[in-house]
């Protein structure tokens, strides 16, 4: 067994790495570059190198910067984790050729995947089914609208050495075809320094499924299971579980068969996984294979008890496989909410900055059987960057039991332990997966890629507050607001003889919606009185200074997070983000008057939606643009992002160069 690894990478995943290796008793050697001198993984391994400047172009993708640190350290295997250089062949030769091992597939098999055009071919030999496309290289824009046409739209654009959503594009006629294929050569130049694209059908209403699969250099290989990846914001998968819950045993059987058959067909040993589309009648066909391990591989994990980053160091130190097919059995339903620093009420937009509030749920078995883990890879008080992918950490639940029934049970966990989450200092898209996991579409299992657009046309605008979840929130609010006045009046009566006495009558104005109740204390909690006759007893645990309070309401349990105000208390639960006033009904008269201030005219305005760099300014002064043309493009943690007027006008001065580095709401052009 290997004495030292280096893991060729950053953040959670290398986290997850040193954990396992802990476990097996091997020592651990970090890399960073200048922007992650003080991050998680450096602090957690045995021993960190520097290896550059923050670009990763400068360090986390420099070869000859991995094998000085390999040298520097006497490591004698090297996990890669994922992108980076976790698929690239030059790499795992580089370390054999050093006499290191790569905790990975053999590099015949990371060639022959790594290029989409290429493994398709192999795949189709394999007896795979493929998806309809066009195979070969495409030389230019009006080659790819040809070539489009010929297909027939929808299709997808894609980058041949792409992957994480990256250099791909969906285009639905001639226009958005030429430049979906520029953006999509120009992300992935970026990310992967190489610009080859193809193109193939967009299978329509289609399912994103994937299969695990692992085996070992003795030509042994099995599959262990499925996972459903189809919750998806611009190809980037957001939620995942195991297993999916459309697919029946018989197409579960048939895809393990042949994601095995295509391994085994390029010689494939270690963790891999066969990604296939799946439509509406159960046809599925081969996307790609990722030779390395998957983001959502924790699900995988908590459904089959598999550690897969522990076989990958086995089978990467020789070690025959211990288990067979008939060994693999899926137990219980595993949720993962991938949680970004991007902002849901911004298009989701990237947003670096300070972690300035950090607490994740603890992991743990729950008294109902359900279980909670998070990978991470940041701390409170740590910073998000603008160099690197903008995730935050991978929440997952587990839920006992099997069907349906333990589908919703994992779900109800993910909600509960997404509430208990504490996240401040940089946007992040926490309310939107508490939002997805009380969905009754999403509870229900009808998933497709293109969920997130047909659930959120317009965007995500926090939740439409109802009129129960209205009354849980103002008897929330009545009762925080109550134990600040108590200690209010509290504090004034140590300081003098006329310590004035809490109302009992008071007015919530929450949303569209006002509640007028009365509130009295009493041994066990308060009970709540509304204008309705309603009583609600309410057992309140919640003390002045604390961000997170659990209530009990009559037989509801809530973890709701509070940020009173001098006029208003902030509550955050399930994906409802919203002020409420607690006020005298004579203070709530007078609130009434106040004149509504107007946010300023920026109308005629472009501004940086998020902290990037300008790669494109397509105008100049005086031009006349129309709605919806591109003005200009902004890089932001490795991807494009085309800035469009919204109406037509006259350039009248552009406010930055390309090449600037700008931060969110920055002026980048003005318009008469």
């Amino acid at each position: 067994m290997f004495k030292k690894i280096l893991i060729a990478n950053r953040g959670e995943i290398a986290c997850r790495v040193i954990k396992t290796a802990r476990k097996m008793g091997i020592a651990t050697v970090a890399v960073y570059s200048d922007a992650d001198a003080n991050a998680l993984h450096v602090s957690m391994a045995d021993e960190a190198v520097h290896i550059g400047a923050a670009a990763s172009a400068q360090s986390y993708l420099v070869i000859d910067n991995i094998l000085d640190a390999i040298r520097k350290t006497g490591a004698d295997a090297v996990h890669p984790g994922y992108g980076f250089l976790s698929e690239n062949s030059a790499f795992a030769a580089a370390l054999a050729k050093q006499g290191v091992a790569f905790i990975g597939p053999p590099v015949g098999a990371i060639e022959a995947m790594g290029d989409k055009i290429t493994s398709k071919k192999i795949a189709a030999e394999a007896g795979v089914n493929i998806v309809p496309g066009h195979m070969g290289l495409i030389a230019d824009a009006d080659e790819a609208v040809r070539i489009a046409a010929s297909i027939g739209y929808p299709v997808m654009i894609k980058a041949s050495a792409g992957g994480g959503g990256k250099g791909m594009r969906i285009a639905w006629d001639d226009n958005e075809a030429r430049e979906g294929f520029q953006s999509s050569k120009n992300e992935a130049k970026n990310a992967f320094g190489d610009d080859r694209i193809f193109i193939e059908k967009f299978v329509t209403q289609p399912r994103h499924i994937e299969i695990q699969v692992l085996g070992d250099q003795h030509g042994n290989m099995i599959h262990l299971g499925e996972r459903e990846c189809s919750i998806q914001r611009r190809n980037q998968k957001v939620i995942e579980e195991a297993p999916s819950p459309f697919l029946d045993e018989a197409t579960r059987k048939a895809m393990g068969e042949q994601a095995v058959a295509l391994a085994k067909a390029v010689g494939y040993h270690s963790a891999g996984t066969v990604e296939f589309i799946v439509d509406g009648e159960r046809n599925f066909y081969f996307l790609e294979m990722n030779t390395r391990l998957q983001v959502e591989h924790p699900v995988t994990e908590l459904v089959t008890g598999i550690d897969l980053v522990e076989q990958m160091i086995r089978v990467a130190a020789g070690e025959t496989l211990q288990l067979g097919q008939t060994d693999v059995k899926l137990e219980g339903w595993a949720i993962e909410s991938r949680l970004y620093a991007e902002d849901p009420y911004r298009n989701f937009l990237p947003s670096i900055g300070r972690l300035t509030r950090y607490r994740p749920p603890e992991e743990r078995e729950r008294a109902d059987g359900t279980r909670i883990r998070n990978d991470t890879g940041v701390y409170e008080g740590g910073e998000i960057s603008m160099f690197y992918d903008p995730m935050i950490a991978k929440l997952c639940t587990w839920a006992p039991g099997e069907g349906p029934s333990a589908r919703v049970r994992a779900i109800d966990a993910m909600s509960a332990a997404l509430d208990e989450f504490e996240l401040e200092g940089v946007g992040h898209n926490l309310p939107f997966l508490s939002a997805v996991m009380n969905q009754e579409r999403f509870r229900a299992g009808r998933l497709t890629t293109a969920y997130i657009a047909e659930e959120f046309p317009d965007g995500f605008d926090s939740v439409e507050l109802d009129k129960g979840s209205a009354r849980k929130l103002a008897a929330v609010a009545a009762v925080v607001n109550y134990v600040i006045q108590q200690r209010a009046t509290a504090i004034s009566g140590t300081i003098g003889n006329h310590a004035r006495r809490v109302t009992d009558s008071w007015i919530v104005q929450i949303g569209p919606y006002e509640e007028k109740l009365s509130i009295r204390c009493e041994a066990a909690g308060f009970v709540l009185t509304f204008a309705d006759g309603h009583d609600l007893h309410v057992d309140n645990r919640w003390k002045p200074g604390q961000t997170k309070a659990r209530f009990k309401l009559g037989s509801d349990a809530l973890t709701v997070k509070i940020n009173p105000g001098i006029a208003s208390i902030r509550m955050r639960w399930r994906g409802f983000d919203l002020q409420a006033r607690v006020q005298t009904a004579r203070v709530a008269e007078l609130h009434k008057l106040m004149p509504i201030k107007l946010p300023a005219d920026t109308s005629k305005m472009l501004l940086c939606p998020m902290p990037g760099m300008i790669t494109s300014i397509n105008v100049g002064v005086g031009d006349a643009v129309e709605a919806g043309q591109t003005l200009a493009t902004v890089e932001a943690m490795k991807m494009e992002n085309s800035l469009r007027a919204e109406r037509r006008g006259v350039v009248k001065s552009i406010e930055v160069e390309v090449g600037a580095t700008l931060a969110a709401d920055a002026l980048i052009m003005q318009f008469d």
